[in-house]
């Protein structure tokens, strides 16, 4: 399998997959993360059931942008590969996609409600509320029930700007999906997404009716998104 997508896509992907247990977001093997190489039509994705410590960049498993194909190796893709190739092909910004069962963001998921923006920790990084996607029918379920995940988060977040700006979303009693520009910073997305939604419980088991002004949202989310960003440095990557 090391034949396909290049030498820096297959260490970001599974650096990135490390990073699911390093922070505490699956038990076992509930998670995984996908990163894109568009130029070659094709994305690196965990193989499904592999343990964490098991896992090499040879396992990565390739598969067909197009048509969803796996293109070598005798290993299966993770069963949510179908969920991440839906977001490949909606939104081009997309370089990364990372699926897990953190604890908190799960119980928002299986609630079946938003995590709202309750203080500014939320808003540096989501442009409102992370959302959670509609049921999907029991016809969605039975046929593409992966594929059709997707479409309904893409149905809830909206186009390519839209993804920019809510790069995650909850798939109703399942748990969160985050994206970004590349595999780690999609990561990065699911470990915010796992912290402010522990936030928010505790901050609505002691206020429930907690909020947050609209316009202190705007100005933390403008600090580090948009053309008049300030945070950060020149001349320090990202990751």
């Amino acid at each position: 399998m090391s034949s396909y997508g290049s030498k820096t896509l297959r260490q970001a992907v599974l650096r990135a997959n490390l990073m699911i247990p390093a922070a505490g977001l699956a038990a076992l093997t509930w998670g995984n993360v996908s990163g894109v190489d568009r130029e070659a039509g094709l994305y690196l994705i965990k193989p499904s059931g592999v343990a964490y410590t098991d896992l090499t960049e040879e396992m990565l498993v390739p598969v067909e942008l197009a048509t969803g194909k796996v293109l070598g190796g005798e290993l299966r893709p993770s069963v949510d590969s179908e969920t991440h190739r839906a977001f490949y092909l909606q939104w081009p910004s997309v370089g990364g996609v990372t699926h897990t069962h953190s604890t908190n963001a799960v119980a928002f998921a299986q609630a079946g409600l938003d995590i709202p923006v309750l203080g500014t920790t939320h808003a540096d990084s989501f442009s409102g509320p992370v959302g959670v996607a509609r049921q999907l029918t029991p016809d969605e379920c039975a046929t593409d029930y992966e594929l059709n995940t997707g479409k309904a988060l893409i149905e809830l977040v909206g186009g390519d700007e839209d993804a920019v700006g809510m790069p995650g979303a909850l798939a109703a009693n399942h748990g969160p999906f985050t994206w970004g520009a590349t595999p780690v910073k999609s990561i990065e997305y699911a470990i915010i997404i796992e912290k402010v939604a522990e936030m928010a419980l505790k901050t609505l088991a002691l206020n429930p009716n907690a909020s947050t002004p609209a316009h202190l949202q705007e100005r933390h989310f403008k600090r580090k998104h948009g053309p008049g960003a300030y945070y950060g440095n020149a001349g320090v990557l990202p990751s």
